[in-house]
This record gives C-alpha cells, structure tokens and sequence, in this order.
C-alpha cells in the first residue's frame, strides 16, 4: 500500500541586504531559477537594488526605508512570503545544486545546511546553547579550544557535521523554517538589530536539524574584523541572556563576555567591543535615515488621554528617522450640555490643550512635535465645517512651515481631517482606520460616515487594525488597504515585582482592568455582576471614567483608582490576578482592535474576555466566554487554575509584536509607492 503523498508548502528565499551591491549578483545567480525570491533591502545607499534588479527579473524586491537591522527584514521578508516555507539566505552565501530540495526533505521545523568557506573547507557552523559555562570556557581558552574540549558553544570536529543531527543553533547564513513553525512561533525579535536574533529564535522553536547533505559557501567574516560590528555581536550575548535568564543571570554573562573582550585587548575588535560593554544601552539603536516629514491628525490628545494609543505609539516611533508633527485632535463635535458627558471639563481640558502651542514632549526623540489647533468642531453645517478646515489648515501650514516640514506624508486617523487635508500637497495620504468612527454614539453619525467614505474613497493607503472592518470595506478600498496589527511595548509591559502603594493594600485575589471606562465600550453591567458573583476578589478599576462610577460604590469590593499615567500602569496591571476585557456587544467592539490585550499578554496575565472577531486570534491564552454567565464562568476556572498556559508562554505570544516594527512597516508602506 502506498503512503500518502504528504502536501508541503513552496518554499521562498528570503535575502536581507544592506550595502550588498558586491556580493548580491552571485548569491542570486545560485538561486534555482522558478524558486520564489524575496530581497528587503535596508535602505542602502549604493547600487544594491539596482543589481537585484539587473540579476533576477523576477525577484520580489521589498524595501525597507530604514536600516532596521536583520530581523526586521527577515520578517517583512516572511510577511512577503505568505503561505511559504521560508529559506533565510545571507547575501554573501552561495546554494549548491540541490540544496533547497534537501532542506524541505528533511521535514523538520528548523533545518540548516552544511557551510563550507571559500577556500572548501567545512565551517564549524553548529552551536551549542551559550551558557555561563561555555561562555566562559571560551573566554579563557578561546572558542576552537573549548570546542574541541566539550566546554564550549560551537560544535568542533569533522566528524560532527558528516551525518544528520540535532543541534541548539547554527550560524544564520542559511535556515529553512517550515511555514507552520512561523505560525506557531511567531517572527524574530526586532530588537536586537544585527546578531542572536537568530540564536533566540532557533532556541525559541526548540533547536535545529543538521542536513550535510545539503551545502553552501559562506564568504563572511565581516564581523571578525569589523569592531563595530564585533562589539554588536558581544553586547547582544548579554542581551539574549537577559531576555532568557533575568537580570542577575545577565549581569554575571556580562562580566564573563567583558573578560573575554579584556583579555584580548591588544586587537581593535575586542578594545571596541570592551567599549561598548561599558557604555550598552537597553537595545541597540536603530540606524538614522533620510525620508519625508509625518505629519497625522490623531483622534486623541496628547496632553489628556491614555498615551497608549496606535498613533501616539506609531508616531513617536517614526520620528526616531523622521520629523513628525502630531496633531492632536480636532473632535467629532462639539460637545453641548445634555448630550456630552462632563460637558464643562471637556471644553476646558481641550483649552489647556490649545495653550501647550507647539512642544517636542519627549525629550530623547528631539524629532517628534504636538500641536492643538484651535477648532471650531461644529460639523453638521457646511459652512461652519468650511471654516473650521481653513481655521485649522492655516494653524498647521504655519507650524510646518517653521518646521521646515517640506511636503509631508499625511496620516489621518480621525475622519473630520479630510476637510483639512483635501487640498494640502503632501507625498502620500494615508486613512488610519483604527475605529470606526461614525458608531461614535455622540457623533453626528451621518456626517462622520460621509467624511470617513470620502478618505477611504482617496486616501492613497488605507490601514486597518481590524479584519472583519477591512473586509467590510474592501468593495471601496480594494489593494489600498493594508492591514497592520497594534503592537506593544515589550520592554515597558513587563511584569514589576513591586507594585504601587495603593493596588499593593489592596487585597487579593485581584479581578482588574485598566484603560479607558468608556460607556459605549466598557459593559458596566457585567462588571457589577463580577462584584456580586466573588465578594471575597477585589474588582480594580484604572482609568478614566466617562460616567459616574457612583453604582459601584455600594461594593466594598470594589476599587476605582481613576486615571493613572501610562508610566505606571505595568506595575498597576502586574497587581492583578485576573485581567478582564468586559466589553460591549456593538458595532463599534466589533471593528475593534484593543490595545490593552496585547499589555495584558506581555505582562503576563491571565486574561477573560467577552467575544469579539480579534481576540480569537489568541485564543490560546485568552479565556473567550459567550455570555454573561460563561464570563463568569470563566473568571472562576481562572482565579483557581491561573489562567491559559503559563505566564512566560502568554508573554512570548506577543513578543515580537513591537510598536518599532509596526512603525517600521508604516514608513515601508507609506514611502515604497
């Protein structure tokens, strides 16, 4: 009887170049001819492009318009590459005959080839997971030594790379990932710019297969000779270990990787990587670039509302490459007495807001400015909605021009900037759907959907965070819409081991939510139920309220702490036990993207939540109840089994989902048209 003929993917060949016009033709050349080939190039500055373009007609040429280092480019490569198994191919890296075919026969998550040098000798190119033991071992012996010893990472000796095997890692010229591998574990951390992006990757899926069978020429070696870059190699050691182990583990990895370096200070690679051993920062820094000014209407302010939304976080990202002007909100209406909650406070915090004039709040991105036009948010008449764009226009042509701002990309998250925009020149104008806006309960609904209609009309690129809303409106915005998820800030959504005053006297167990108490999104009901149901859990509350919180105050457990600065919620939320997203069933829930969720997972939480079309995306450690009751339901398994998979597993569901890589790929949709 015959076996089953086993279905497997395409396989794409992913090529990251930066400043690769020497080397790029011959890797291209070694290509089978009908394979898929994806070249990111990042931002070079030499003829790089041009050559991937003279050499392989067909190849799909995606590029990147910053040097995001090669992480970021491996995965907008991935992205590229949907449906594929995906092989990562350095440009200075070579295939034999037949290589591809006998990598995907191997049928293993991650497989690599045997790679020999230039001159045909095999490289030592399997690793051993890196240590304390084997890092120091290196230190005092040096890497061939302590590898032909045992003591060491890399794997020494002809005769173990003359069968197939098992391995921790391998040197990243050339890996073939299995499509399902990438779906299961997600892309590569962008973080670490150049180096063990691969390492943590690799030991992430669980290791690698050795496939000798399978050959390529490595010409390399720049970054034993490069100090810049051998410094980026050691300080991105302590880094994984970190990311791994914990802070201590990472202060002892350093002192061994700064004694590997001092040993050895007579060659310039190890003084400059002893350098920068002392003076390393958090994560490496991104290269600069030149590009076009960003200047995008929010739909929030910048001076009163929760900083973490997508374009407060898009934005003060972009501008570490470029200058950004952020223009807080001009409002969907007017509020009025009778129809808007906390009329009076309203009109004074936007008047607060207009006295700011221009300001750069963040002073470590000197790039990055706010600015709060005074408006007249009076859009239901025409001739008041006519008045109000020239009114704001001219306050924000005035700012770009002493910006020196030039024609700018255009982003428009707020759907009565179109007024304002229509006749402005600019390089791109690009509608961030992050909401559906004419739900607005408060909005003149009509008016706002007629306005949204006319930027999705002629907007050169529509965005969307939620699936079920670009599938609704894809009939109108056809190949102008991209859809491009939140992210979050890994490093600051990280569990604190001390938590603040008030939630610490607090007692637990703690049933929480943090962000925005917003009557059209927050089930208030059903979070008076929770109180009812489990009297002896506290029920926390962080954030500003857009009605009166007064019917809680009958529960003595629960706890209402208000609005607290985005600087504090991590260790707010690392309080809680259980972490809820309560919302309502409308049409606005149901086009949205919360951000919280993705802070809740890198904290770590145990998270139950009502059913919404992107939280199934993480059904796998999120609890999704289907009612009230089953809300209920769910919130009791979890305060007694502590939630969907571990803490640890939950967190690495969104490591890679960094506002860096999202901004990354806004500049890449925005500025490769």
């Amino acid at each position: 009887m015959r076996g089953a003929v086993v279905e497997r993917s395409p396989v794409a060949v992913v090529i990251v170049t930066y400043q690769s016009e020497q080397v790029i033709e011959g890797c291209l050349n070694s290509l089978p001819d009908d394979v898929k080939v994806i070249v990111v190039d990042n931002a070079s500055a030499d003829n790089t492009v041009s050559v991937v373009a003279a050499t392989r007609r067909n190849a799909q040429i995606v590029r990147n318009p910053v040097n995001a280092g090669f992480a970021a480019g491996v995965n907008l490569g991935i992205k590229a590459a949907e449906g594929h198994d995906v092989l990562v191919l350095n440009a200075d890296t070579r295939l034999h005959p037949g290589t591809i075919e006998t990598l995907q026969a191997a049928d293993k998550p991650i497989t690599v080839p045997k790679i020999l040098g230039e001159d045909g000798m095999v490289h030592f190119s399997l690793r051993n997971e890196p240590t304390l033991r084997t890092s120091l071992a290196e230190a005092l012996l040096n890497g061939q030594r302590a590898g032909r010893m045992g003591l060491g990472a890399t794997v020494v000796g002809l005769k173990h790379y003359e069968g197939s095997r098992s391995a921790d890692w391998a040197t990243g010229c050339a890996w073939l990932i299995k499509r399902e591998v990438i779906e299961k574990h997600g892309l590569l951390d962008e973080r670490y710019f150049l180096y063990s992006e691969e390492v943590e990757y690799m030991l992430r899926v669980g290791g690698v297969w050795f496939e000798p069978r399978a050959t390529a020429t490595h010409i390399g070696g720049e970054s034993n000779t490069n100090p810049r870059l051998w410094s980026l190699l050691a300080t991105n050691r302590v880094r994984l270990h970190r990311e791994r182990y914990g802070r201590f583990a990472a202060v002892l990895m350093w002192l061994v990787v700064a004694l590997n370096e001092a040993l050895r200070l007579h060659k310039p690679k190890n003084r400059a990587a002893f350098k920068g051993l002392l003076t390393m920062r958090h994560w490496p820094e991104e290269v600069a670039s030149a590009g076009p000014a960003y200047l995008c209407f929010s739909a929030q302010d910048w001076w009163y509302h929760n900083r973490a939304h997508s374009d407060f976080q898009l934005l003060r990202r972009v501008a570490k490459h470029r200058k950004v002007l952020l223009v807080n909100s001009i409002g969907l209406r007017m509020p009025s007495p009778g129809k808007s909650t906390q009329f009076l406070r309203r009109i004074f915090r936007k008047a607060m807001s207009v006295a700011k004039l221009v300001r750069r709040p963040i002073p470590e991105t000197p790039n990055f400015y706010v600015m709060t036009p005074a408006p007249l948010p009076f859009y239901g008449k025409p001739w008041l909605r006519k008045l109000n764009s020239v009114l704001v226009r001219t306050q924000v042509r005035l700012v770009c021009f002493f910006l020196r701002m030039g024609t700018p990309v255009v982003v428009a998250t707020i759907p009565t900037a179109w007024d304002v925009v229509e006749p402005m020149k600019h390089k791109g104008l690009i509608f961030n759907r992050s909401d559906r806006h004419s739900a607005f309960p408060e909005a003149d609904q009509g008016t706002i959907a007629a306005l949204e209609n006319q930027l999705l009309s002629n907007s050169d690129t529509v965005l969307y965070v939620s699936r079920a809303l670009q599938e609704e409106e894809s009939a109108l915005t056809g190949e102008r819409a991209h859809f491009l998820d939140h992210g979050v800030d890994v490093d600051h959504f990280t569990r604190r081991d001390v938590l603040p005053a008030d939630i610490a006297s607090i007692p637990g167990p703690r049933i929480g939510f943090f962000g925005s108490l917003d009557d059209y999104l927050v089930d208030f009901d059903l979070i008076e139920k929770v109180a009812q149901e489990f009297p002896d859990a506290s029920v926390v509350l962080i954030g500003d309220a857009t009605c009166s919180m007064e019917r809680y105050a009958k529960y003595p457990n629960v706890h209402w702490l208000d609005f607290r600065a985005y600087e504090q919620i991590p260790g707010y939320g690392s309080g809680f036990d259980v972490a809820l997203m309560p919302w309502l069933d409308n049409d606005w829930i149901k086009h949205a993207n919360p951000i919280k969720m993705k802070e809740y997972l890198a904290l770590g939480l145990a998270v139950v939540s009502t059913d919404f079309p992107e939280v199934e995306r993480y059904s796998d450690v999120i609890r999704i109840a289907s009612g009230e009751a089953d809300f209920i339901d769910q919130i009791r398994l979890t305060l007694k089994d502590g939630g969907l998979k571990t803490p640890a597993q939950r967190r690495a569901a969104v490591l890679t989902a960094s506002w860096d890589s999202r901004a990354r790929e806004l500049m890449q949709i925005a500025e490769d048209r």
